[in-house]
């Protein structure tokens, strides 16, 4: 990386000693940082990054050695420049700093307590949303916005935190408390010292109090944390492998905490799990969760912190997709705590080092070991996989391992491809290697680079040593490049001939250029044989563009079994056929996995214009009678997928919602609405899916039933009749039906929710409105400077997925996009606003409209999730072109 984008490294910290004062009711702080550097190269400037503070005494302190005697040396910086473009500031002294010199720069601050979502910023919550808190989100860039620093992963130091505060509220940081007193206490502070001057500045010192806290081990800045707020807490513990009792919380406020014991309970759970797995122990002193109002969750190491719907359940609700989403999210930042925390990417090119691993290993390894009956590896498919294949396949896709230069690109790529793709070829990896050799080679990954920062090959080396497997060679085109493979097999006398070129959503390549790439593939064959009994060869590769196998094929067989490998499969349409029948027939061992497998295929190739949609319809339609719910669940992703292509054709959407009404209103007649003590998580969750896919569709009898149940709500104010499962569909046909009485009742709701699962169903629903008054309506929810950040995509996804108004959001960004910029530019929510907006359009004139519109325009900041959205546009264009009377042809045959 060139120092264009990377700090020099003259002077590296080794401590910050660092004092915040938090005035929420003025939404401002200030502070002062002591930094200890080791000075590596003589020199008489220092640099470090800083962005929307106000700096002051910046004082160095160098302890010079002369012949046997030291001095101390104390120098103001002579020139500063701060550089907003570079997110510097550059400090020159009026004399040079020798190689090796221990020195300590003092530089005192203070900033504005923003609603920014990142920094040190304030929000709010609580029922009335009247209760306000500080608290920080420094990933990826942003510790500079709370304290001057070094900025970058590679640059760990230890850290000393002590907040200033008012009495009455909580301060939480990284490590336990080690003192906390009141600032009027005598002792409390150091003559002289930055305190003391704050202290003079205050009227009532007995209405502050000074919080302490312990020291970190070496880390990076964008992991560190605090928050002060009027928290409450639920405590637990566990007992690590040396024998020591730690402490585990959850705080949150105090209409909520009741709902965060799941959270706790879980982590009681997975602590001692992850510690065996790796054979590496927790190594902070404690672990807390802080439950609040932002936008998604945070791995700051030893106080993680998330969003209210993603931390919070309530057992009472009895909701098995909540508690799985909330395990999956409380796990995945969990393991963060090994990957990302004890071990840390060098720079931000390595991201999906931390987010990879802690998707794999917390969504499905370590969960699996206490839901078994949640089918976590099929889940993975449709949570992860197949996100990450549907993005992959763009030709604005990116390598997991992507050069991230600056800023404005590390916060773009926090995508499904770090996230998703990376954690689906790591379990392909671990299911060709086989997992408990893949755990020990991570295990000895993460003992190895316990506190230091790593790159791929450090990775790649430990997983080799536990293998003796060529690791590098199997998987460096999987992360370093760009896209997957679609396996060709043609079948001859013998067996089959396997052909690998990239798979894209537009079609087959043209381009040489964008298939140059070739994939070490595992290939897992499946074969039946004569007596009925399978096997898997687990062991062969295809490692170069073409190949042939020997098999049987007068006998079924499979490709990728388990649907493990990150790669699409292409049979001729006869062996298709087939395996549709072969995956419904209780004589062959086809798993879940390979059923999903199956369905996902084919509608990726039909799509792409590899395989004829008839063919995908036909294999759907075969596994139709699926009582799985995970199979279901892939047939209502791909009839979802061509409703949403096809939403302006209105022959077409018709067709297509009698089809898939018809389909899944008998799925929910033969369950009933209501769900039984009896049900399993599968049954459970499979009547949740039919009833919204046959509302969706506009089932008459299942919007007949959603609606009186919501009216009887709204009438009565008596809950007892939403079942919380079904609380966003409910309110959603509410809000299409009932006009504008039911849209302000629901409207209330979003300010005053049961719950934060509530409350985000509630604003989605809004969007569903059928009056263009009302749309314009949520869109100035959404979009107010009142609104808060982290709701604006609930409101605005709710307008995207009604087919009235899609056209509309994507209207009114266009005419707003100048002030939504400005608000939200260069944050994470404004690359998922591009997407929302513009990603479901589904016309040449749009893709068109949409290039004139940005043309002209700095879009550094989100070029990444515009891209993506201009290839969705063209991909389903193509495909309306393509397979619009196809595709009308078949449903007119099988309507009935």
């Amino acid at each position: 990386m060139t120092s264009e984008y990377r700090l020099p490294t003259d002077v590296r910290p080794k401590h910050y000693d660092l004092t915040v004062w938090t005035d929420l009711v003025n939404s401002k702080f200030d502070g002062v940082v002591h930094v200890d550097l080791h000075v590596e190269k003589t020199t008489d400037t220092i640099t470090l990054n800083t962005l929307d503070l106000n700096l002051s005494g910046v004082v160095l302190h160098v302890m010079i050695t002369a012949g046997n005697t030291k001095k101390s040396v104390e120098m103001a910086a002579s020139h500063q420049v701060i550089d907003k473009a570079t997110q510097r500031g550059i400090f020159t002294f009026p004399r040079s700093i020798p190689a090796g010199s221990v020195a300590r720069l003092t530089i005192a601050f203070d900033g504005v307590l923003s609603n920014s979502l990142s920094g040190y910023y304030r929000s709010t919550g609580g029922k009335d949303r009247t209760i306000v808190y500080s608290l920080t989100q420094f990933q990826a860039t942003a510790a500079r916005k709370a304290f001057p620093c070094w900025d970058e992963p590679a640059l760990k130091a230890t850290f000393t935190t002590t907040l200033l505060s008012q009495v009455g509220t909580v301060n939480i940081s990284n490590m336990s408390v080690r003192s906390e007193e009141l600032l009027n206490a005598t002792g409390c502070v150091e003559d002289g010292s930055w305190l003391a001057q704050k202290a003079a500045e205050l009227e009532d010192l007995s209405a502050w109090k000074v919080t302490r806290f312990e020291t970190t081990p070496q880390m990076s800045t964008y992991l560190v944390a605090y928050a002060n707020g009027p928290f409450k807490f639920k405590e637990g513990s566990y007992v690590s492998r040396n024998g020591q009792r730690k402490p585990l919380r959850i705080y949150a406020t105090e209409d909520y905490i009741h709902q965060g014991q799941y959270a706790i309970d879980l982590a009681e759970k997975i602590m001692p799990l992850y510690e065996q797995l790796f054979d590496l122990d927790y190594p902070l002193p404690k672990l807390d969760f802080l439950v609040v109002s932002i936008l998604g969750g945070m791995e700051n190491w030893g106080l993680i912190v998330g969003r209210t719907s993603a931390f919070l359940y309530d057992p009472q609700a009895n909701n098995i997709r909540l508690q799985q989403y909330v395990g999956s999210l409380v796990s995945h930042e969990v393991a963060h705590m090994w990957f990302g925390d004890i071990t840390t990417m060098e720079w931000w090119d390595y991201l999906y080092l931390n987010e990879g691993f802690a998707t794999l290993v917390g969504e499905k390894i370590v969960l699996d070991r206490i839901y078994r009956d949640w089918k976590l590896d099929a889940r993975f498919l449709s949570s992860n996989f197949y996100p990450a294949r549907y993005l992959d396949a763009k030709l604005s896709s990116h390598p997991i391992e992507v050069e991230c230069p600056d800023p404005d690109k590390i916060v773009q790529i926090f995508d499904d491809l770090s996230y998703c793709k990376a954690a689906s070829v790591l379990r392909m990896l671990a299911d060709y290697v086989g997992e408990d050799k893949f755990l020990k080679g991570v295990s000895m990954y993460l003992n190895k680079h316990k506190f230091k920062n790593t790159v791929t090959k450090d990775l790649w080396d430990g997983i080799q040593a536990a293998t003796h497997l060529n690791i590098p060679k199997m998987m460096d085109n999987w992360v370093k490049k760009m896209g997957y493979p679609v396996i060709t097999v043609t079948e001859k006398a013998n067996g089959i001939f396997l052909r690998q070129d990239r798979f894209l959503e537009t079609g087959p390549v043209t381009n040489p250029k964008d298939n140059e790439t070739i994939w070490t593939v595992p290939l897992h064959i499946l074969t039946v044989e004569a007596n009925g009994s399978t096997n898997v060869d687990s062991i062969s590769l295809l490692e170069e563009r073409e190949k042939f196998i020997s098999l049987d094929v007068n006998r079924p067989f499979k490709l990728n079994a388990g649907t493990s490998g990150f790669y699409v499969v292409k049979y001729e349409d006869q062996r298709l056929e087939k395996l549709g029948k072969q995956a419904t027939s209780p004589d062959i061992a086809f798993s879940l996995q390979d059923r999903i497998g199956l369905i996902r295929d084919a509608f990726a190739l039909a799509s792409a214009g590899y395989a004829p949609v008839r063919g995908a319809l036909a294999l759907l339609h075969g596994l139709r009678d699926s009582k799985e719910y995970l199979v279901v669940d892939s047939i209502a992703a791909s009839l979802t997928f061509l409703t949403w292509t096809w939403w302006e054709d209105v022959r077409i959407t018709k067709l297509l919602n009698a089809y898939r009404g018809k389909l899944f209103a008998t799925i929910v007649k033969k369950m009933g609405f209501d769900p039984s003590s009896k049900d399993t998580p599968d049954e459970r969750q499979l009547r949740v899916r039919a009833i919204e896919q046959a509302a969706e569709a506009e089932d008459p009898w299942v919007v007949k039933e959603l609606y009186g149940r919501f009216e009887h709500f709204r009438k009565t104010k008596d809950r007892s009749q939403i079942i919380s499962e079904l609380c966003g569909i409910t309110y959603r046909i509410g809000v299409q039906q009932g006009g504008e009485e039911a849209w302000t009742f629901v409207k209330c709701i979003t300010e005053k929710p049961s719950n934060p699962a509530e409350g985000i169903s509630a604003m989605s629903a809004l969007g569903e409105t059928r009056e263009g008054s009302l749309a314009k309506e949520t869109f100035s929810l959404a979009t107010e400077d009142k609104a808060r950040a982290q709701d604006v995509l609930y409101y605005l996804r709710g307008l995207r997925s009604n087919v009235k108004m899609r056209r509309f959001l994507a209207e009114q960004v266009m005419e707003h996009f100048d002030e939504l910029e400005s608000r939200f530019a260069g944050m994470f929510i404004f690359n998922y606003l591009i997407e929302t907006a513009f990603a479901s359009l589904t016309s040449h004139a749009d893709h068109k409209k949409l290039t004139e519109f940005f043309k002209g325009k700095n879009t550094a900041k989100y070029e990444l999730p515009l891209r993506k959205s201009l290839d969705e546009i063209n991909m389903h264009a193509l495909w309306i072109d393509r397979d619009s009377d196809k595709l009308k042809e078949w449903l007119e045959e099988h309507q009935g």
